[in-house]
């Protein structure tokens, strides 16, 4: 494509973050952009975790996690596709094979980036020397095509997901770059991308599509950071900008195939909602979206990518569009647990307030893909709705998808089971175990950003992060108890020689906030607007900044509108949501009841170390009768209720489990 964008001089870097492309570090002034200063997840090597509960957790994933889907990788076919050596019990290359080995790789080089690690390095050379000996001749990779259909490439873009794997495939070889300084994968990936700026666009023998499933836009994104080639931006914004225009492109494409396309009567019916224009964010430019539709993982990513290009392209138009769906997907389409998706039937969103929690679909990926879309957000319009959106998704509808041992996950995340819901060690479509993991090992770009002589912290992790200044290198060092306890210290390590700014999101579950530096309080004015408490000084060594939190008890009830929840309530202290589970209450759990004044005891759950239980007073339902209906009324007995972070939830069994339970006054 022809660049329309200014022109770069930006060098490829190993020290850009792993989730937002590296920005200039300057205040956003176009009209209608945010004032707040920007920022930059903070590189990786520059940040590391030492706390009681996400160290532990991120060690799970790069000793078990990580070399376990390694195996299954290689278990299921898709390394001997791409050696191009299968066998006949693999059978055929699924599309989506080849996201799944490079979200490995991601995942693989994020924590090569923080615990370099021989085996694990060798391990990950070997699939990228299978990537690069799979690419054509003309840049194109993609397993399934070339081994099974190659006569078929680019005819099915609603279905086939070939601009999709290409994008995790992009996002792989920016990753294990700046992981490693090697260029194997970057090359292989910076070819297939010129490849497809080649074949898609607006001019003259160019196709005007664009894939079925969003991915690519973001990766190329991050891509063009990475490079600075800003066609690759061009050719982001192009994809993004296609989205939606008319005549409708899959409807010309599906008339050139003369097939159902690779899903065949998957979907049946042309007003199946997998079928519709909603479902693919389609139904209208971007510009024009006004609400969260359609398949939930497609649009994160959509909205993410739409987020970058405002951000690097200083679109004002493009971050109200950003704002306008944020506002509408976390009023009326998010679960209390963060999670988003009502229905399997379309893996997305359905109508407004319509969210059901045994036949919930919320899946992981989605969960993941909401904090990849905040963390934009807060680089570009940074404020704590943000911030606190990105903390709920994590601490449960994202941790719920990883078992205990770093080897079971869940895919779809209920928020009420009769019994019989386990996590699995893989899917046939295993799109969420690999994103899962790329998220933990990476989790610090998430927390830490950079701004301008700032530091800014999202999420509280102990460690430690260090990041320049006017006046040179700063560190800190942070400790906390969190997420259990509401007690954050920033201790300066490295103090440089000019003033900085230490920001933290103080979050909006807190019902205060005690703050203080080297041991005086300080005024509450510094909590800004934004839900940032904000420090400017000339720092020195062993200064220490403190936030003591207000961690209690919540408990909250629906919008009436969600009809499902209607005289119930969910439990939540701090980041986390609590819910009842077969392993310390007696089945049926419908019969629960939460009294509204019982204060809880914190007890260590039996058989998960570490993790806090509620305990509470509540009642239980007792029926008269066995029968289906009866005229005799229920009554209801004390009963002592114990409650788990749910994302605990499955650890122990396969019993009940419920998120919202009775409330006794109703």
């Amino acid at each position: 494509m022809t660049s329309t964008l200014p022109a770069a001089t930006a060098s490829a870097s190993n020290a850009a973050a792993p989730d937002s492309p590296h920005h200039d570090l300057a205040t956003t002034t176009a009209d209608g952009m945010s004032s707040a200063p920007a920022s930059v997840p903070l590189p990786l090597p520059q940040a590391t975790v030492a706390d009681g509960f996400w160290a532990p957790r991120i060690e799970v994933v790069r000793t078990r996690t990580i070399p376990f889907q390694r195996a299954q990788l290689e278990r299921v076919g898709h390394l001997r596709a791409l050696a191009g050596t299968p066998r006949p019990e693999d059978g055929v290359p699924h599309v989506f094979w080849d996201s799944d080995v490079a979200k490995w790789i991601e995942a693989a080089s994020y924590s090569l980036a923080t615990h370099p690690d021989p085996v694990l390095e060798a391990d990950v050379e070997e699939v990228v020397a299978l990537l690069a000996a799979a690419q054509q001749p003309d840049g194109y990779l993609n397993t399934h095509f070339t081994n099974v259909a190659p006569e078929q490439r680019f005819t099915d873009l609603r279905d086939a997901h070939e601009l999709y794997c290409a994008g995790h495939l992009i996002e792989a070889g920016v990753a294990h770059h700046r992981a490693t300084g090697k260029t194997t994968l970057l090359d292989v990936v910076v070819r297939l991308a010129d490849h497809i700026g080649a074949v898609f666009g607006r001019g003259p023998g160019q196709l005007r599509g664009y894939d079925g499933h969003e991915e690519v836009e973001l990766a190329l994104v991050k891509l063009a950071a990475a490079t600075g080639d800003r066609r690759h931006l061009e050719l982001a914004s192009y994809f993004v900008e296609e989205r939606g225009q008319e005549p409708f492109f899959f409807d010309l494409e599906a008339d050139r195939r003369g097939t159902t396309g690779w899903f065949g009567d998957h979907f049946a019916g042309e007003n199946h909602p997998g079928r519709t224009r909603q479902y693919w964010q389609a139904h209208a430019p971007v510009r024009e979206q006004h609400e969260a539709v359609g398949h939930s993982v497609r649009a994160m990513y959509l909205y993410s990518a739409m987020a970058d290009l405002a951000r690097d392209t200083d679109d004002a138009s493009l971050l109200e569009a950003c704002r306008r769906l944020w506002d509408h997907l976390l009023s009326a389409r998010t679960y209390v647990t963060g999670g988003i998706g009502s229905t399997v039937i379309n893996e997305g969103f359905t109508r407004d307030h319509d969210l059901p929690t045994e036949t919930a679909y919320a899946e992981t990926c989605a969960g993941i893909g909401l904090m990849m879309w905040a963390q934009r957000m807060l680089g570009i319009d940074r404020h704590r709705r943000y911030g606190d959106a990105m903390e709920l998704a994590l601490h449960n509808a994202v941790l719920a998808g990883l078992s205990a041992d770093g080897e079971h996950f869940f895919y779809d995340n209920v928020l009420a089971s009769r019994g019989g819901i386990e996590r699995h060690e893989w899917f046939h479509v295993a799109c969420c175990p690999p994103n899962i993991a790329r998220l933990l090992t990476s989790l610090t770009s998430y927390a830490y950003a950079q701004g301008q002589d700032e530091l800014v912290i999202h999420l509280a992790l102990g460690g430690t992060a260090r990041f320049e200044t006017s006046g040179g290198w700063a560190g800190v060092r942070i400790t906390t108890d969190a997420p259990w306890g509401g007690r954050t210290a920033v201790r300066i390590e490295e103090a440089g020689t000019a003033p900085f700014t230490l920001s933290l999101r103080i979050p909006g579950w807190t019902a205060g906030a005690r703050l203080s530096l080297n041991g005086e309080p300080l005024d509450d004015g510094l909590v800004g607007a934004d839900g940032y408490l904000s420090v400017t000084r000339t720092w020195q060594v062993d200064d220490e900044l403190a936030v003591e939190l207000d961690v209690r008890v919540r408990r909250l009830w629906a919008d009436p509108r969600v009809t499902t929840e209607a005289g119930h309530v969910a439990v939540t202290r701090g980041p986390f949501v609590y819910a009842a589970e077969e392993a310390d209450n007696p089945a049926p759990l419908v019969d629960l009841r939460l009294g509204r004044r019982s204060e809880p005891d914190l007890v260590e759950v039996p058989g998960l170390p570490g993790v806090i239980s509620l305990q509470l007073r509540g009642e239980r339902v007792v029926r008269e009768g066995s029968g289906l209906y009866s005229d005799q009324p229920p009554h209801r007995i004390p009963a002592d209720l114990t409650l788990v972070p749910y994302y605990a939830w499955a650890n122990r069994g396969a019993g009940e489990m419920r998120v919202w339970l009775g409330d006794a006054e109703r």
